[in-house]
């Protein structure tokens, strides 16, 4: 049986007695139900953009990350495209509601918040996750009161028919989906028809020629880790319930004090390489945010959750380790990129020395979502550096600060 708790924990972070007594409890019983077991990699991505936004975003995602353009999928209500790098990655569902006006369940997650209801229907969804055995799954998990959309909302929301979807967490406003594929078999998304869609052809030829004459196709690797920030209060809860919903575990926290802000990583126990499923990590405040007058501190993370709210913020992907043209590989690609107009929030840091480089894209204004850059070299196992994630948040934050201050001057 597979030891969720056997695994060494990093992080200078101290948790509470309840979330340290609990942790332990919920892994424990996950492995003893087969859970672990059966809750495989994640396979899939969903998310959702604007109407009309969708050609713009594949061609910014083909031509910043490795996934190719596969096929739309027509349903009465959306679009959904879907990207693939390989079946040892996840796929990116990127869903486009074809009337604006539309509201939904996501939709409302969205216009609650200053900034993300300016773009209502554009917001991450959350993960798919590939299971061995699908009905003893949804048995083992409503006995733990985890709760499902019924077949009926399902098929209201067009969501994946083959799927059994969760409910969006009360913590980090996410989904998590489970499906069962056995392994080297088709990944097919019960969505609609396949029908030709030449925007779509377009822009992912363009993205993709782009990409190859940079020179950094072969330099972008998979999504190494996503990022949701939560509130501060919600840190801890956050985390154990992404452990009863999935097969990860606690790999453990960081205290990120200069920007009032931790951050909590938890990785797959199938698969050591998170390229092969990506490590999820969970950001918090340190304190809320009627703290912040007291204790004279920045808190870019809890600013975000109150104008977006809670929700994935970035997406990582990975630099191959090596030289380009006298280079380091992660170098090359920020400044190919950065030639051809795409903003990025700040310059690379890091060093080979600490072990990795990293660096943040301008948000997407397509989805909002930040594309990062890390590159880690010789092996490197500390999964990031305290600076490092120090000058990350700060930059992001003064770019959400900009953004909410726009906001408010047109509202």
């Amino acid at each position: 049986m597979l030891s969720s708790t056997s695994f060494a924990r990093y992080g200078d972070k101290e948790n509470s007695d309840f979330f340290e007594r609990w942790l332990p409890r919920i892994l424990e019983d996950r492995d003893r139900e087969g859970l672990t077991e059966n809750i495989r990699r994640i396979d899939a991505l969903m998310l959702t953009v604007e109407p009309g936004h969708s050609a713009d975003y594949v061609h910014e995602l083909c031509l910043m990350t490795p996934y190719d353009y596969q096929m739309t999928l027509e349903s009465e209500k959306h679009s959904t495209h879907v990207l693939r790098i390989d079946h040892s990655a996840p796929d990116l569902l990127v869903r486009e509601v074809k009337d604006p006006e539309l509201h939904g369940i996501f939709r409302s997650l969205n216009e609650v918040y200053p900034i993300g209801a300016k773009r209502p229907n554009s917001r991450y969804m959350g993960e798919v996750f590939q299971v061995e055995d699908l009905d003893t799954l949804v048995k083992t998990q409503k006995a733990r009161e985890v709760r499902f959309f019924s077949a009926e909302q399902v098929g209201n929301l067009e969501l994946p028919a083959n799927m059994a979807i969760v409910k969006p967490s009360p913590y980090t406003h996410n989904i998590v989906a489970y499906w069962e594929r056995p392994e080297g078999r088709e990944r097919r998304y019960a969505l609609g028809e396949v029908v030709p869609r030449p925007d779509m052809q377009r822009a992912y030829g363009e993205a993709k020629e782009r990409r190859a004459a940079l020179g950094i196709d072969r330099l972008l690797l998979p999504i190494d880790h996503l990022a949701t920030r939560i509130y501060s209060q919600n840190r801890e809860v956050a985390i154990l319930e992404y452990l009863t919903l999935s097969s990860y575990y606690y790999w453990g926290s960081y205290d990120i004090a200069d920007q009032n802000s931790s951050t909590n990583v938890t990785k797959s126990v199938h698969y050591e390489d998170v390229l092969q499923s990506p490590a999820k990590v969970f950001t918090a405040a340190n304190h809320p945010y009627f703290c912040n007058h007291l204790i004279g501190k920045p808190s870019p993370t809890e600013s975000f959750a109150r104008n977006f709210g809670p929700r994935l913020h970035h997406i990582a992907v990975a630099i191959r380790d090596g030289r380009t043209a006298d280079q380091l590989n992660i170098d090359y690609v920020v400044n190919s990129l950065r030639d051809s107009g795409q903003k990025f929030l700040l310059e690379v840091i890091g060093s080979e020395r600490e072990g990795l480089k990293q660096i943040f894209s301008s948000a997407s204004e397509h989805s909002s979502l930040i594309i990062e850059y890390v590159q880690r070299f010789h092996g490197f196992q500390g999964f990031f550096a305290k600076e490092n994630v120090a000058n990350l948040t700060a930059a992001a934050g003064a770019d959400e600060t900009l953004r909410s201050l726009e906001t408010e001057s047109r509202s």
